[in-house]
């Protein structure tokens, strides 16, 4: 099949996901899983510690020429911020303070959100716990892209750069498919960055605003780190729609690579999640995983069986979930 072809549809399967009966399975199996579900006793101090870093570069960068701002925006703060969206996901399943706390949980996220110069975190949340509970799920999965970006970006050009602009892809998505209702805690979000972007502006000028977006933008976009985005649920071995990545990244990433063990047991914090498969190693080492995630962006873009539309979908009957 020649690029001009690629797939036309998603992978439409008729069967639940898999990680609600292996999450019953292996608790079953193994209770002392249960164990790891608690707080992550580091994530408040390495966020804290991000968050910082990047203020010190605001204020580093005032001087900078255009070039060399966006050059350090890629290669610095684009992991920076990359890796405090990842913060903010981990912190999504209340792994900061607990679940005894959702509202600490909350807040520490949206200062996790500062350096990222847009409001993300309180959306994030608000969606992702549909991911989790409606993998894949036509209309409700807003991981899944639309049938309209599998038939504009299925050639290698312009799959390249719909990995460039997946930050806009991943904020536009939900309002086009699942609005939902904007939520205090989203305008409380909303209010937090506006003022915070107001003070940096004040304080240094415009640069070291331009450097936070720029980072948040070029960092999420066609980056190493980005990777991620793709390694996890897009169906490069047919029959699999969950891959994890055990490789050096996870370090500095809170372990989003374990993305099956994740998936399989969200209120697991990512600095436990290499325990998850320690304890069962039967249910993760004999399935597909990634090695590199440059890799996987070169073969996203390459192979004509990879795009937008390799992903398994399905559809829910939302009466049934008691929702």
């Amino acid at each position: 099949m020649g690029n001009r072809a690629g797939r036309i549809d998603f992978e439409w399967v008729y069967t639940d996901q898999p990680h609600t009966q292996r999450r019953k399975e292996m608790l079953a199996k193994y209770p002392a899983i249960k164990t790891l579900m608690r707080p992550d006793p580091h994530i408040k101090w390495t966020v804290t510690g991000l968050v910082l870093a990047q203020l010190l570069a605001c204020y580093l960068v005032q001087n900078l020429s255009w070039r060399w701002l966006l050059f350090w925006a890629y290669v610095v703060g684009g992991c920076v911020n990359h890796s405090l969206t990842l913060a903010i996901h981990d912190i999504s399943h209340n792994t900061a303070f607990g679940t005894s706390y959702p509202a600490y949980n909350r807040w520490f996220a949206i200062f996790a959100n500062l350096p990222i110069g847009l409001p993300y975190s309180a959306s994030f949340k608000k969606y992702h716990i549909d991911h989790h509970r409606y993998l894949g799920g036509d209309g409700l999965d807003m991981d899944v892209p639309t049938h309209l970006e599998g038939w504009l970006f299925n050639r290698p050009a312009s799959k390249l750069l719909w990995l460039a602009l997946q930050p806009l892809f991943y904020s536009l998505r939900p309002l086009c498919m699942n609005p939902k209702a904007i939520t205090g805690m989203e305008v409380l979000n909303a209010l937090a960055q506006l003022i915070t972007n107001v003070a940096i502006f004040s304080l240094w000028g415009l640069k070291p605003v331009v450097y936070l977006l720029a980072s948040t933008l070029l960092g999420l976009g066609l980056h190493p780190f980005s990777g991620h985005f793709v390694a996890e649920h897009y169906m490069f071995r047919k029959g699999y729609e969950t891959y994890s990545y055990y490789g050096p990244l996870n370090c500095i990433t809170f372990n989003v690579g374990y993305h099956m063990e994740h998936h399989d047991f969200p209120s697991i914090p990512g600095c436990n999640l290499p325990l998850v498969r320690k304890i069962a190693p039967e249910y993760y080492d004999h399935l597909p995983q990634h090695h590199s995630w440059l890799k996987v962006l070169w073969d996203f873009v390459f192979e004509d069986s990879l795009g937008p539309y390799a992903r398994v979908k399905r559809e829910y009957k939302l009466a049934d979930s008691g929702l």
